[in-house]
C-alpha cells in the first residue's frame, strides 16, 4: 500500500467520520483511480476513520509547506 498527494487528494472530500467500505464506496462512486480502491482495501479492520491522517499518517500538514503564502 502506497499513497501519494495526488491519490489521497481523491479523499480530501469523502464523507468522514467513515469506515473502510464506506471510503471504498465513495471512491468507487467518485470514480477514484484503481489504486485508491486498493489502497483502501489494505486498510486493517473496521475502525471508524476520522479523517485523511487516520487513512495515512505521514500525510504532510500545511505547515510542511515550504513556500512564503505571504509573496502570493
Amino acid at each position: 500500500m502506497y499513497w501519494t498527494l495526488e491519490l489521497i487528494s481523491y479523499l480530501e472530500d469523502a464523507p468522514f467520520p467513515a469506515t473502510k467500505d464506506e471510503l471504498i464506496d465513495y471512491a468507487i462512486r467518485t470514480g477514484a483511480p484503481i489504486e485508491v480502491v486498493e489502497n483502501l482495501q489494505h486498510l486493517e479492520g473496521e475502525e471508524i476513520y476520522e479523517g485523511i491522517e487516520d487513512i495515512w499518517p505521514d500525510f504532510p500538514t500545511h505547515d510542511e509547506f515550504f513556500f512564503n503564502e505571504d509573496e502570493y
